[in-house]
This record gives structure tokens, sequence and C-alpha cells, in this order.
């Protein structure tokens, strides 16, 4: 029996690995690339859903370049940005480091911690109005005890962002497991030859742990920094779905926002779809920043130091 030579081998293998990851193609070209482009086609038009899509050329990115919406809600995405990714990397470090010295009970806090990720966005967004209600919130009540006035966390435009960094910490159990397993693939040797030198328990986490779990650390990043660039339902529910007036809506107007009511609260089709653009290149460029400027603090398992 005659064996196959290596070209038809490789193509054989070729057609076999397009058959395994076909399912996975498909669902890129459809629930996607095509949705990016005909997003695309859309910016260019004036849509409104119910009668055809007509061509504007580039008056929708005029449009936006001038719309003072716009620029608030980018800012506010920013600024929420700025906060919450931080605190949720540094809080998700704390919580992981506890749970790496938890012996016995580590399985058990690991359920724990993740269960609040499993909480529906929209439950988070009402229960932010429930704890951080400047009147009667369990928050302020828990600062009164201590003599501490609370702030009005959903009325005053300067707490509304505090509030909802926050109420995104209730949601951290995701990144604690990742970084939970990064934690446990540090080499034992690297702690045992620190402590041999005199290094502190502190200086073992700066020096050790850290560069050893800097590659989980910069996937979270990336993901958080994504995710609160999309940031939509926990504000959405709290601030704008809640049919109270009386809350300050402009500081929790974020940008995923703003496109939700061009596209569906007044059907400016082809306008959202230029904001959608818009946000797609902005988390492009950011992510690119990110990848360029940590690059040289991350560390791979395997790479020459």
């Amino acid at each position: 029996m005659a064996t196959r030579t290596p070209r038809r081998a490789r193509r054989s293998e070729t057609r076999a690995a397009l058959l395994f990851i076909s399912p996975w193609l498909i669902g890129f070209l459809l629930f996607t690339l095509y949705p990016l482009i005909y997003t695309g086609y859309l910016s260019m038009t004036d849509y409104d859903v119910i009668n055809d899509p007509h061509f504007v050329g580039m008056e929708n990115f005029q449009t936006l370049l001038h719309d003072d919406k716009v620029a608030l809600a980018l800012r506010n995405t920013f600024l929420f940005t700025v906060m919450s990714v931080p605190a949720k990397l540094v809080v998700s470090f704390l919580l992981a480091l506890l749970l790496n010295r938890a012996g016995r009970m580590s399985g058990f806090f690991r359920t724990a911690f993740f269960l609040p990720k499993m909480t529906p966005p929209v439950a988070i967004g009402v229960l932010l109005l429930l704890l951080f209600n400047g009147q009667s919130g369990l928050v302020n009540s828990v600062l009164g005890r201590f003599g501490i006035e609370g702030p009005a966390w959903t009325t005053d435009p300067t707490w509304v962002k505090p509030g909802l960094v926050m109420m995104s910490l209730w949601t951290v159990g995701a990144s604690v497991i990742i970084l939970l397993a990064a934690l446990r693939n540090v080499p034992q040797e690297l702690y045992d030859a620190a402590r041999v030198d005199g290094a502190s328990r502190l200086r073992q986490t700066i020096h050790v742990t850290l560069p050893m779990i800097s590659g989980a650390l910069f996937f979270l990043l990336v993901v958080d920094t994504i995710a609160a660039f999309q940031s939509f339902t926990e504000a959405y529910t709290a601030y704008f779905g809640s049919g109270n007036s009386t809350y300050s809506n402009d500081a929790a107007l974020f940008y995923a926002i703003y496109l939700f009511q061009q596209a569906f609260g007044f059907l400016h089709m082809g306008y959202a779809s230029a904001l959608a653009l818009l946000l797609f290149v902005i988390i492009m460029i950011v992510t690119a920043v990110q990848v360029r400027l940590t690059k040289r603090f991350v560390f791979y398992e395997g790479e020459q130091t």
C-alpha cells in the first residue's frame, strides 16, 4: 500500500482542521463579520427601520463630531473605565491571594466569590439603587453608624460613577478564579529562593508573584477595559429604566446607553451604526496601546529573561 505524499498529507490535515473549526468560522462570519460590514453600510445611511435605508455618505459622522451628547457619553465612559478597571484588578488580586491561602475551605470560598457573577445585570442595577440610596440605603446606614455622613450616591453627579464602580466590584468572581489559577501555577521554588535571600512576604509578592501572573493580569486588563467601554445594563437599569426623573442621568450617560437610545429610542439606526463604529475603533486603539505599553511588563513562562 502506497503511503501518502507529504503534500497530500498536509492537504488532508488542512481539510480536517477546517472541518473542526468550521462551527466557529460559520459563527464568526454570520454573527461577527457580516454584522460589522452591515453596520459600516448603515453608518452611511439614514435608516429608521420602517423605511428603506437612504444613502447619506459621511453625514452621520459629521453629525457625530458636533454632538455634545457624544462628548459627554465618551467622557463618562472613559472616567468609569479609568476608575473601574484598576479597582477590579486590585480587588481581584487581593481576593485571589486570600483564596490561595484558604486551605481546605478554598473550594467553598471560590464558589462564594463566583456566585455574584451569576446575578443578572438588571438585578445589579436595582441592587445599586437599594444599597446606595442617599436617604435609606444600606451603605449610608453603615457609614452613619461610624459617624460618617454618606453622600447622595444616586443624585449627586460627583458620586454617581463611584457608586457604579463599587457595584461593578460585585462581579469580580470570574477574575478572582482566573488569578487564583495563575497563582497556583507559580513554582514554589521561586518563593523558597526568595525566602533564602531574605525577601519579605511583600517583596515576594512584588518580585515573584506579580511577574509570574502578569500574563493573567494583562488578559484581565484588556477584557475588563473592553467590558467597561461597553457598560450598559446596570447603569441603564438604575438611572434610565427606573422611571424616576430625579436621578442625575447625565452623569450616568455611558456611550453604549446613548447608542441604544439613538437606535431603539429614536430609531436613528444609521446614526447609531456610526456611533457603534466609533466605539469599535476606540476599543481597538485602546487595546493596541495597552498591548504596546505593557508588553515589556508581561512575562510568559518559557521566555528567555
